[in-house]
């Protein structure tokens, strides 16, 4: 069995992150009180106590005078502090509820950056996913202070907090408007363009796109690169919206179905959405692609167990990973990376529902 390496303690959590608060100037000549200290750092008096006596072994604080601390100085804190040599993921979702392809990035991630000497801690906090995760984010960053963050799945506000603290981070996925932070992603916006142009050629004029109802940046990249395709052409848009579960997008499909406007075709994204949708055409007895015409903006390993194969596009996990590893460890060793978006473009999987 392969030894596990230590998690730093609490006690070098809570060092780090006085260090950073007295290199930041938050306090200037002497420390708070013990009672704020705990309080602000969410830990016992104890814990402080040791944090105290290191960062007074390191010449950064004096011992306890007329019951004060003076700050002697801030600049050795910096010195001080050892370089992490973790990387933390931020996720709202457990690894029970990721797709495959998350599954499977997330593991060549891990092993790269153990290549290169970091270990990756994946932290689970639905709370700092919220429309207002300030509050949830900065306890979290007083417990963990890697030498990066990875976001997976995160908001808007969650990308303006990292930005605007100035932050380590990189967004797996796309960075929502004017944040400058670095990024990787499936080029979702020409996929969907190619996708859309593919059912055009192919005589389909009442094309849907199947959308979850969220804020993801890929969704909403999505959308624009199927309104493009369809604007070429001068066809209106017909988006439909679902609330992810497999009833809620059933509900959805038929409805769309009954309308005026029925859909000769169907691009769908999330491939775990394109299995219901294909399961419950031919459960509703229709033939694809002779009826109706579906596609996959995703892929995943099961699909490859669907009859009749489903035409999707297939991205690398590997190449994935290997992206977000570039950026990830520049920022770590670094504290630069490049903000300009990192695009993959995925290939055609070409089946049998067109």
């Amino acid at each position: 069995m392969n030894a596990v390496p230590p998690r730093p303690s609490l006690v070098a959590h809570s060092a780090d992150f006085l260090r950073e608060t007295l290199q930041r100037g938050e306090w200037t000549e002497h420390l708070p009180s013990e009672r704020t200290l705990c309080t602000r750092m969410r830990i016992s008096r104890p814990t402080l106590r040791a944090v105290l006596s290191q960062l007074e072994r390191e010449g950064v604080i004096s011992p306890v005078t007329n019951k004060r601390r003076l700050i002697l100085s801030a600049a050795k804190a910096t010195a001080g502090r050892a370089r992490s040599r973790t990387i933390a993921l931020l996720t709202p979702v457990p690894a029970q509820l990721m797709p495959p392809f998350v599954l499977f990035w997330l593991d060549a991630l891990r092993e790269l950056l153990a290549d290169a000497d970091y270990l990756l801690e994946v932290h689970v906090s639905s709370s700092c996913f919220t429309n207002k995760p300030a509050g949830s984010l900065k306890k979290l960053m007083q417990r963990v202070s890697p030498a990066a963050w990875v976001l997976f799945r995160s908001t808007a506000a969650m990308q303006r907090w990292f930005s605007e603290q100035t932050l380590p981070a990189v967004i797996a996925g796309t960075g929502a408007e004017g944040i400058a932070l670095p990024s990787v992603d499936i080029d979702y916006r020409a996929t969907c363009r190619h996708a859309t142009s593919l059912l055009l050629q192919k005589g389909h004029r009442r094309i849907a796109l199947l959308l979850p109802d969220s804020t993801h940046g890929g969704d909403a990249e999505s959308e624009l690169g199927y309104r493009e395709a369809l604007a070429s052409k001068s066809i209106a848009p017909l988006i439909v919206r679902h609330r992810e579960s497999a009833s809620d997008l059933v509900r959805c499909l038929d409805e769309a179905l009954r309308s005026s406007a029925k859909p000769t075709a169907f691009l769908v994204a999330r491939s775990m959405h394109a299995l219901t949708v294909v399961s419950h055409l031919l459960r509703q007895g229709h033939r694809l692609p002779r009826d109706l015409a579906v596609v996959s903006r995703d892929d995943d390993a099961f699909l490859d167990h669907l009859v009749p194969k489903v035409t999707r596009y297939a991205a690398d996990p590997a190449r994935f990973a290997r992206r977000l590893a570039k950026l990830v460890l520049a920022l770590a060793q670094t504290g630069r990376a490049s903000p300009k978006p990192v695009r993959l473009m995925p290939n055609l999987v070409r089946g049998e529902t067109v």
